[in-house]
């Protein structure tokens, strides 16, 4: 029977981005990885080399996933809300990558696939001034990081949002409520 390659790094991947994910770089461990996706650990430095490139290719194929997943489309500041919304139910249905990105940001000195992510913020300015023509290209760089953080900080720092907020019951509805609200009110006061 062949051995299939690409199936082998999909298991490799996903059990990658769950274990830094959880535990960043530096605390992961190469034999769980390779325990949980049930592959020899020596396939993965065949596939993607040191741990550290394999952290680097675990969060872009996660990028390339979320990017695929999430457009900024429509007209008015409620196009720049409702991106916001559609981002934070992906990251609520796949923690992982929010996750990553902290971790790049605590472990790493410069991001991974950079090149990749430059072009494609660039686009996201584009996206959100052609969404809201009155918005400066600096206004547009700014909303997009604000809702970046909005969104991938809840997803990481949920410890915190433990000690705010009492209300359990409908909390992720409540918090997406606030974060629209907040980015749509933010882009209106970038047109003011």
């Amino acid at each position: 029977m062949a051995w299939d390659t690409e199936r082998t790094k999909k298991l490799l991947l996903d059990a990658g981005a769950d274990e830094f994910s959880a535990f960043g770089l530096a605390g992961a461990r190469v034999d769980r990885i390779a325990g949980k996706a049930g592959v020899n650990k020596e396939r993965i430095y065949q596939y993607f080399g040191k741990k550290e490139a394999f952290f680097s290719a675990v969060l872009e194929h996660e990028l390339v996933a979320t990017l695929a997943a999430v457009e900024l489309s429509g007209h008015g500041p409620a196009a720049v809300a409702e991106y916001a919304g559609r981002r934070f139910d992906y990251q609520c249905a796949h923690p992982a990558f929010a996750r990553l990105m902290f971790w790049e940001g605590l472990e790493l000195s410069s991001p991974v696939a950079e090149r990749t992510r430059r072009i494609h913020a660039r686009s996201m300015v584009e996206a959100a001034r052609a969404a809201v023509p009155g918005l400066s290209e600096e206004d547009a760089e700014e909303l997009l990081i604000t809702v970046i953080v909005l969104v991938d900080g809840w997803i990481a720092m949920q410890t915190v949002d433990r000690l705010f907020a009492t209300d359990r019951a409908e909390r992720e509805s409540t918090r997406r409520a606030f974060v629209v609200r907040t980015v749509e009110a933010a882009t209106r006061a970038a047109l003011a």
